[in-house]
């Protein structure tokens, strides 16, 4: 079941239905607060990201255009 909630006239998706959309994508279950566990994820899936100092700049500065690549930084973005 999908939860979704209105802010502002903005749809919001529940946090856990991010993650298994993720999961969907990595094909098994992931850490997503393990750096480790997503770049292993993000090199399975072909997606390389620009070096940064951590995880999170690389995902802020990259133009890729994959939806995994939008799920993660969603999800790292949300409280």
């Amino acid at each position: 079941m999908v939860f979704k909630s209105k802010i502002k006239g903005r749809v919001m998706v529940d946090k856990s239905y991010i993650k298994q959309r993720i999961n969907i994508f990595a094909n098994q279950p992931i850490d997503l607060n393990s750096d480790l566990q997503v770049k292993s994820a993000l090199l399975a899936l072909g997606i390389k990201l620009p070096q940064k100092n951590n995880l999170d700049d690389s995902l802020n500065v990259s133009n890729e255009k994959h939806e995994f690549v939008k799920l993660i930084k969603q999800y790292r973005n949300m409280s």
